[in-house]
């Protein structure tokens, strides 16, 4: 079985991509991760990759005129290595139309809360601001919008008193990564198919299981 080459986009410290990175070590997993961009010379997340023996990828946002001549320039870093999923991991720009429909229904994102609530930046500290009791982790398809794809996954994760922005994010964290390696694999598999603003799941085949 040929295995899904998976694009990832990281900006910082890659802590969800190590999780995809572990996941795609395992030989039974339908999916591998081909390559990991950043916008960031330095970050972490290429380190991992390297260390994962995975191609690292600085593109560097200043030598492109506009926004979306560097989205071009993914889509060409991605395609050249027949990427068919790309997974946002902490990827901190906002990105334009030529990606976006470029991996129209092939990119996802996951987000540190309970979408449609606290899109954006600091999700965790606009969760304690409010006073919600149940805060979470959301996996989404990727649009034209702010977090605003249709929702493949969702995990709630209970505000504890006495919670801290750090220590709501560190729980948090910990359903991240074993949520986004899940809906990788359900990509993979051929089970997920986005029906207006739905993501229908199918069942896995017995050859999946």
């Amino acid at each position: 079985m040929e295995r899904l080459a998976v694009g990832v986009l990281a900006s910082g410290r890659g802590s969800n991509l190590q999780a995809l990175l572990d996941a795609c070590a395992a030989p039974e997993f339908p999916a591998r991760v081909a390559v990991v961009i950043s916008d960031r010379e330095h970050a972490v997340a290429l380190e991992r990759a390297r260390a994962a023996g995975v191609e690292a990828v600085w593109v560097n946002p200043k030598d492109f005129v506009s926004r979306e001549s560097f989205d071009q320039a993914l889509v060409r870093e991605l395609d050249k290595r027949g990427v068919g999923l790309v997974c946002h991991a902490g990827f901190m720009r906002i990105l334009s139309p030529a990606y976006v429909q470029a991996f129209a229904g092939r990119a996802l994102n996951i987000h540190p809360s309970l979408l449609p609530a606290f899109p954006g930046l600091h999700a965790q500290r606009q969760a304690l601001q409010h006073g919600v009791r149940v805060a979470g982790a959301t996996v989404h398809f990727v649009d034209e919008g702010m977090d605003t794809g249709p929702i493949v996954m969702q995990v709630a994760v209970p505000v504890l008193p006495g919670d801290t922005e750090d220590t709501l994010a560190a729980r948090i964290l910990v359903e991240e990564h074993r949520m986004y390696p899940a809906a990788v694999r359900m990509f993979a598999e051929g089970r997920l198919q986005i029906v207006g603003r739905r993501v229908a799941v199918t069942e896995p085949s017995e050859e999946s299981r």
